[in-house]
């Protein structure tokens, strides 16, 4: 009897140890990527797909757009409110497409939710919750300087949609900013301004409704630490109209034509001179490594809440190795200077920084190569309908 015992233990041991082995084994990919489950291959035609008919391999305005639904999928979750008032990144904003993407704070989402929806059906082994973080991970790559995300792929689709009023807004105070991102996933002071190192790469539509991607640094298409700085830089004027909610003066508010001036929103202006946060802010200037492996922990958190690590897989192995920095150090635009800083941290020394030649305001460009005419899928359907 002890022997009989004994060679059933054994047994269900091997068939833990097979059903273990059987739930993630090592495969390599048809393009000969290395992965540690089969399940992360199905990831490959997905960029070929995402790359050739949406971002074009630019950092433009779809890969921007996608990376801001990647944010506002994942943070509408809340460990107060528990289950019921969202499931974070869980693909809701796909799957839910008439709620999430019309609450206020989500306004103007429908553009990469709409994007990314034809995916859904082209690709239905991949759940709505990975494809919308696995789209952040392949629009970031196009972006110079960026890191290479991390991704974990196995996300169960949401069941309900999340509940309206977990978006920070740009107009909210920096308490309720912080109260609200510790809420979601406990994320530090420290997490949140890594996590605005995505302003560096950012556009606003409908901050200003009288103007169309106004960029929120001078390098928009640069995955850079410009943000940083020029957030610190006395405001001058707007690059539309004044008094809209969320929105203070920039230092460089000139339009010319479809080349929209600096937009600076009100919550990036009290981050970077709230002392809670403002060295934290201060401290990513002219720190171009620090602040992208900063901003890819704090992403790496952000993008399985809702999720237990544990029950993912890691497929980091198949998201595109990003396009490498232009490695310019940060610098004072042309007509601006050190005597623009409003510092708020005077703990820390601020870096010696040159001045960039000009006699006039910097123009940003509207388009990644400096045109006029965008690649990108969102204007090239606006210039039809036009």
């Amino acid at each position: 009897m002890i022997l009989k015992f004994s060679s059933l233990i054994a047994l269900v041991a091997v068939a833990v140890a097979v059903h273990t082995a059987s739930a993630s084994i090592a495969a390599t990919c048809s393009d000969g990527t290395q992965v540690p489950d089969k399940m992360c291959c199905n990831f490959i035609p997905l960029i070929s797909a995402l790359q050739n008919t949406l971002f074009m391999e630019e950092c433009g305005e779809d890969a921007h757009e996608v990376i801001r639904l990647t944010f506002h999928d994942a943070i509408a979750i809340s460990q107060s409110q528990g289950p019921a008032a969202g499931g974070g990144a869980d693909g809701s904003m796909l799957i839910f497409p008439t709620v999430e993407p019309s609450f206020a704070a989500n306004v103007g989402i429908n553009d990469s939710v709409d994007s990314l929806t034809p995916f859904m059906s082209q690709f239905p082994s991949i759940t709505a919750a990975d494809l919308v973080q696995f789209a952040g991970a392949v629009a970031l790559s196009n972006c110079p300087g960026a890191p290479q995300l991390e991704f974990l792929a196995g996300r169960p689709n949401a069941t309900a949609p999340a509940v309206e009023g977990l978006i920070p807004e740009p107009q909210d105070n920096i308490t309720s900013i912080l109260d609200r991102f510790a809420d979601a996933g406990s994320f530090s002071p420290f997490e949140v301004v890594s996590l605005l190192a995505s302003h560096s790469i950012a556009r606003a539509d409908k901050v200003d409704p009288t103007i169309d991607a106004a960029p929120f640094d001078s390098t928009p298409f640069v995955f850079d630490t410009q943000v940083f700085l020029e957030v610190l830089l006395r405001g001058v004027g707007f690059p539309g109209t004044d008094n809209n909610t969320g929105e203070v003066e920039s230092p460089l508010p000139l339009t010319v034509g479809s080349d929209t001036g600096e937009m600076r929103l009100q919550s990036d202006f009290a981050l970077a001179r709230d002392p809670r946060t403002a060295c934290f802010w201060q401290g990513f200037v002219n720190q171009q490594e620090f602040m992208a492996s900063s901003f890819k922990a704090a992403m790496s958190k952000l993008a399985i809440l809702g999720h237990n690590r544990a029950d993912l897989v890691d497929c980091s192995a198949v998201v595109p190795v990003p396009k490498p920095a232009v490695n310019k150090p940060a610098s004072f635009p042309a007509t601006t200077g050190p005597q623009d800083l409003e510092l708020s941290c005077t703990t820390e020394k601020f870096p010696t920084l040159t001045v960039d030649d000009g006699a006039y305001e910097t123009v940003i460009p509207h388009c990644p190569d400096g045109s006029m005419t965008c690649n990108d899928v969102r204007f090239r359907v606006q210039a039809v309908d036009y």
